[in-house]
């Protein structure tokens, strides 16, 4: 008989969570998140977020700013630990124009129990790198 992993694919639940942010469905991207969830923006200058009802509001404002959005990962890593790093490309068409911006950034995401508990999002994606290894380090010593 072979063992199977009871163990969730962080990889592929991040990817859930991408594709239900791109397609607007805010209650299927909530429903990734633990009870008491944290989404850190300050190293991008946007504040940090706690709770779900706070970090649904600050999706629902900054997706519904645009006519399209699009969300694709880059880059999608399971340092283990339950330490996720993503390089993410965010491109959208802004309500009333023309234009598209474009956004590259990294998320570093830790799950506990197949939920995440804490995000933080960084301008610098070296920076970031660098933060979900000595997270994930932490978290295997501890």
């Amino acid at each position: 008989m072979v063992d199977e992993s009871t163990s969730p694919d962080l990889v592929e639940l991040g990817r859930q969570v991408n594709d239900a942010a791109e397609r607007r469905d805010f209650d299927a991207m909530m429903s990734f998140f633990g009870p008491a969830p944290v989404w850190d923006l300050s190293p991008m200058g946007l504040g940090v977020y706690e709770g779900v009802a706070a970090i649904r509001g600050f999706f629902e404002d900054w997706i519904g700013s645009y006519d399209d959005f699009k969300l694709g990962g880059e880059e999608l890593l399971d340092l283990g630990s339950g330490i996720v790093f993503t390089v993410l490309v965010q491109r959208g068409r802004p309500i009333g124009s023309s234009g598209e911006v474009t956004i590259r950034y990294a998320s570093v995401s830790v799950w506990d129990e197949g939920s995440m508990v804490r995000i933080t999002n960084y301008n610098d994606i070296d920076e970031a790198r660098a933060a979900a290894e000595r997270l994930m380090k932490e978290r295997a010593d501890g």
